[in-house]
Protein backbone atom coordinates (compact mmCIF):
# COMPACT_ATOMS: atom_id res chain seq x y z
CA UNK A 1 0.00 0.00 0.00
CA UNK A 2 1.41 3.41 -0.97
CA UNK A 3 1.90 6.07 1.59
CA UNK A 4 1.20 10.12 1.00
CA UNK A 5 5.21 10.22 0.33
CA UNK A 6 5.15 7.67 -2.40
CA UNK A 7 2.18 9.20 -4.06
CA UNK A 8 4.32 12.46 -4.16
CA UNK A 9 7.15 10.79 -5.28
CA UNK A 10 5.41 9.33 -8.09
CA UNK A 11 3.75 12.81 -8.91
CA UNK A 12 6.87 14.64 -9.28
CA UNK A 13 8.11 12.04 -11.35
CA UNK A 14 4.88 11.84 -13.83
CA UNK A 15 5.35 15.73 -14.09
CA UNK A 16 8.88 15.67 -14.98
CA UNK A 17 8.30 12.66 -17.16
CA UNK A 18 6.02 15.49 -19.14
CA UNK A 19 8.48 17.84 -19.07
CA UNK A 20 10.85 16.02 -20.89
CA UNK A 21 8.64 14.82 -23.44
CA UNK A 22 7.55 18.66 -24.13
CA UNK A 23 11.18 19.56 -23.96
CA UNK A 24 12.09 16.81 -26.65
CA UNK A 25 9.09 18.05 -28.93
CA UNK A 26 10.25 21.14 -29.00
CA UNK A 27 13.88 20.70 -29.48
CA UNK A 28 12.79 18.48 -32.52
CA UNK A 29 10.68 21.32 -34.00
CA UNK A 30 13.67 23.70 -34.03
CA UNK A 31 15.62 21.22 -35.95
CA UNK A 32 13.54 20.90 -37.98
CA UNK A 33 13.21 24.54 -38.72
CA UNK A 34 16.51 25.39 -38.45
CA UNK A 35 17.25 22.40 -40.99
CA UNK A 36 14.80 23.71 -43.86
CA UNK A 37 16.66 27.46 -43.00
CA UNK A 38 19.97 26.24 -43.78
CA UNK A 39 18.71 24.04 -46.54
CA UNK A 40 16.76 27.51 -47.86
CA UNK A 41 19.64 29.83 -48.02
CA UNK A 42 21.79 27.14 -49.77
CA UNK A 43 18.82 26.53 -52.42
CA UNK A 44 18.17 30.39 -52.68
CA UNK A 45 22.21 31.00 -53.32
CA UNK A 46 22.89 28.39 -55.68
CA UNK A 47 19.56 29.35 -57.57
CA UNK A 48 20.72 32.79 -57.76
CA UNK A 49 24.29 31.26 -59.38
CA UNK A 50 22.84 29.03 -61.73
CA UNK A 51 20.14 31.74 -62.93
CA UNK A 52 23.23 34.33 -63.25
CA UNK A 53 24.78 32.30 -65.70
CA UNK A 54 21.95 30.98 -67.68
CA UNK A 55 21.15 34.68 -68.27
CA UNK A 56 24.33 36.43 -68.98
CA UNK A 57 26.12 33.37 -71.42
CA UNK A 58 25.96 29.84 -72.21
CA UNK A 59 26.65 27.63 -69.31
CA UNK A 60 27.42 23.82 -69.87
CA UNK A 61 24.94 23.37 -73.03
CA UNK A 62 22.26 25.79 -71.52
CA UNK A 63 21.36 28.54 -73.80
CA UNK A 64 18.55 31.18 -73.12
CA UNK A 65 14.83 30.04 -74.28
CA UNK A 66 14.49 32.87 -76.52
CA UNK A 67 13.64 33.26 -79.94
CA UNK A 68 16.13 33.99 -81.31
CA UNK A 69 18.48 31.47 -79.47
CA UNK A 70 16.44 28.73 -80.52
CA UNK A 71 16.05 29.48 -83.69
CA UNK A 72 19.77 29.56 -84.01
CA UNK A 73 19.88 26.37 -82.77
CA UNK A 74 17.74 24.73 -84.89
CA UNK A 75 18.65 26.55 -87.99
CA UNK A 76 22.42 25.66 -88.39
CA UNK A 77 22.89 23.94 -92.22
CA UNK A 78 24.60 21.12 -90.79
CA UNK A 79 22.27 19.85 -88.17
CA UNK A 80 23.09 17.94 -85.15
CA UNK A 81 21.61 20.25 -82.65
CA UNK A 82 18.47 19.42 -80.47
CA UNK A 83 16.28 21.95 -78.61
CA UNK A 84 14.83 20.66 -75.28
CA UNK A 85 12.58 22.89 -73.56
CA UNK A 86 10.62 22.78 -70.53
CA UNK A 87 7.58 24.20 -72.80
CA UNK A 88 5.22 25.12 -69.21
CA UNK A 89 7.71 27.66 -68.31
CA UNK A 90 7.23 29.78 -64.88
CA UNK A 91 3.10 29.29 -65.30
CA UNK A 92 3.38 25.90 -65.06
CA UNK A 93 5.47 25.71 -61.97
CA UNK A 94 2.33 27.22 -59.74
CA UNK A 95 0.48 24.10 -61.21
CA UNK A 96 3.17 21.09 -61.01
CA UNK A 97 0.70 18.41 -59.82
CA UNK A 98 0.43 14.82 -60.97
CA UNK A 99 -1.11 14.39 -63.92
CA UNK A 100 -0.88 18.56 -65.16
CA UNK A 101 0.69 20.15 -67.76
CA UNK A 102 0.40 24.08 -69.85
CA UNK A 103 0.30 23.12 -72.93
CA UNK A 104 -3.08 24.43 -74.49
CA UNK A 105 -1.69 28.25 -74.89
CA UNK A 106 2.09 27.05 -75.51
CA UNK A 107 2.42 27.29 -79.36
CA UNK A 108 5.61 29.35 -80.21
CA UNK A 109 7.53 25.88 -79.92
CA UNK A 110 5.70 25.11 -82.92
CA UNK A 111 5.60 28.13 -85.14
CA UNK A 112 9.34 27.85 -84.35
CA UNK A 113 9.01 23.86 -85.61
CA UNK A 114 7.34 25.01 -88.99
CA UNK A 115 9.50 27.52 -89.82
CA UNK A 116 12.55 25.79 -89.65
CA UNK A 117 11.13 22.66 -90.33
CA UNK A 118 12.28 20.91 -86.91
CA UNK A 119 10.93 17.57 -85.96
CA UNK A 120 9.45 17.80 -82.93
CA UNK A 121 9.78 14.94 -80.23
CA UNK A 122 6.87 14.65 -77.38
CA UNK A 123 8.70 13.84 -74.03
CA UNK A 124 7.01 12.89 -70.63
CA UNK A 125 9.22 12.23 -67.25
CA UNK A 126 6.31 10.04 -64.77
CA UNK A 127 7.47 10.67 -61.10
CA UNK A 128 8.41 14.16 -61.82
CA UNK A 129 5.48 16.35 -60.33
CA UNK A 130 5.56 13.40 -57.59
CA UNK A 131 8.92 14.86 -55.77
CA UNK A 132 7.06 17.44 -53.90
CA UNK A 133 3.63 18.85 -52.44
CA UNK A 134 2.26 22.13 -53.31
CA UNK A 135 -0.07 24.64 -51.11
CA UNK A 136 -2.70 24.92 -52.74
CA UNK A 137 -3.02 28.04 -55.32
CA UNK A 138 -6.37 28.03 -57.49
CA UNK A 139 -6.76 30.18 -59.69
CA UNK A 140 -8.53 33.50 -58.34
CA UNK A 141 -7.07 32.55 -54.70
CA UNK A 142 -5.09 35.31 -52.05
CA UNK A 143 -2.04 33.40 -52.54
CA UNK A 144 -1.94 32.78 -56.65
CA UNK A 145 -2.37 36.64 -56.96
CA UNK A 146 0.23 37.03 -54.83
CA UNK A 147 2.28 34.41 -56.70
CA UNK A 148 1.15 35.75 -60.14
CA UNK A 149 2.46 39.49 -59.05
CA UNK A 150 5.83 38.27 -57.76
CA UNK A 151 6.36 36.35 -61.25
CA UNK A 152 5.47 39.68 -63.19
CA UNK A 153 7.59 41.56 -61.07
CA UNK A 154 10.70 39.19 -60.83
CA UNK A 155 10.25 37.22 -63.85
CA UNK A 156 10.39 33.85 -62.06
CA UNK A 157 7.58 31.55 -60.12
CA UNK A 158 7.42 31.31 -56.36
CA UNK A 159 5.80 28.20 -56.01
CA UNK A 160 5.22 27.26 -51.94
CA UNK A 161 6.05 23.70 -51.94
CA UNK A 162 7.59 21.46 -49.06
CA UNK A 163 8.91 17.85 -49.02
CA UNK A 164 10.89 16.07 -46.87
CA UNK A 165 14.15 16.81 -44.82
CA UNK A 166 18.04 16.01 -44.73
CA UNK A 167 17.41 13.54 -41.50
CA UNK A 168 13.95 13.80 -41.46
CA UNK A 169 11.06 12.81 -43.68
CA UNK A 170 7.88 14.64 -42.13
CA UNK A 171 8.75 17.91 -43.25
CA UNK A 172 11.27 20.02 -45.51
CA UNK A 173 12.67 21.36 -48.81
CA UNK A 174 14.13 18.10 -50.50
CA UNK A 175 12.41 16.11 -53.22
CA UNK A 176 10.60 13.04 -52.25
CA UNK A 177 12.88 9.38 -53.01
CA UNK A 178 10.69 9.05 -55.91
CA UNK A 179 11.96 7.75 -59.10
CA UNK A 180 11.66 9.58 -62.37
CA UNK A 181 11.18 7.95 -65.72
CA UNK A 182 11.36 9.47 -68.93
CA UNK A 183 10.25 8.32 -71.89
CA UNK A 184 10.88 9.50 -75.56
CA UNK A 185 8.61 9.39 -78.54
CA UNK A 186 8.65 9.09 -82.05
CA UNK A 187 9.42 12.34 -84.04
CA UNK A 188 6.80 13.84 -85.13
CA UNK A 189 8.02 14.94 -88.98
CA UNK A 190 7.52 19.07 -89.87
CA UNK A 191 7.16 20.40 -93.25
CA UNK A 192 8.89 23.67 -93.28
CA UNK A 193 6.97 26.53 -93.78
CA UNK A 194 8.64 30.03 -93.54
CA UNK A 195 5.23 31.79 -92.99
CA UNK A 196 2.78 29.56 -91.18
CA UNK A 197 -0.58 30.40 -90.61
CA UNK A 198 -2.77 30.43 -87.70
CA UNK A 199 -4.15 26.99 -88.72
CA UNK A 200 -1.18 25.54 -89.64
CA UNK A 201 0.20 26.25 -85.95
CA UNK A 202 -3.00 25.13 -84.65
CA UNK A 203 -2.96 21.81 -86.29
CA UNK A 204 0.22 20.71 -85.53
CA UNK A 205 -0.16 21.36 -82.16
CA UNK A 206 -3.51 19.46 -81.80
CA UNK A 207 -0.82 16.52 -83.28
CA UNK A 208 1.87 16.83 -80.46
CA UNK A 209 -0.88 17.21 -77.86
CA UNK A 210 -2.46 13.60 -79.59
CA UNK A 211 1.13 12.50 -79.70
CA UNK A 212 2.20 13.35 -76.00
CA UNK A 213 -1.35 11.94 -74.87
CA UNK A 214 -0.21 8.83 -76.77
CA UNK A 215 2.90 8.64 -75.10
CA UNK A 216 1.21 8.95 -71.54
CA UNK A 217 -1.52 5.99 -71.93
CA UNK A 218 1.43 3.70 -73.31
CA UNK A 219 3.72 3.74 -70.86
CA UNK A 220 1.40 4.90 -67.27
CA UNK A 221 0.60 1.47 -66.17
CA UNK A 222 4.09 0.57 -66.42
CA UNK A 223 4.71 2.97 -64.16
CA UNK A 224 2.45 2.36 -61.28
CA UNK A 225 -0.43 4.94 -62.66
CA UNK A 226 -3.57 3.50 -62.90
CA UNK A 227 -5.98 3.13 -66.09
CA UNK A 228 -8.42 6.28 -64.78
CA UNK A 229 -5.29 8.62 -64.27
CA UNK A 230 -4.93 10.81 -67.78
CA UNK A 231 -3.39 13.72 -68.83
CA UNK A 232 -4.67 17.05 -68.15
CA UNK A 233 -3.98 20.30 -70.42
CA UNK A 234 -3.99 23.52 -68.93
Amino acid sequence: MLNCSDCQIESKLRKNIDVLSFNVTRLHHVYVILENIVFLFIYWFCFFIFETAVYFRDYNCLVSSSKASLSHLISQPEGGNVAVIAVGGASEALDARPGSLTLQVRKGFIKLALKHGAQLVPVFSFGENELFDQMENPAGSSLRRLQNRLQSIMGVAVPLFHARGVFQYSFGLIPYRRPIHTVVGKPIPVVQNPSPSSEDIKGLHQVYLENLTELFEHHKLTFGLDEDQHLTFT
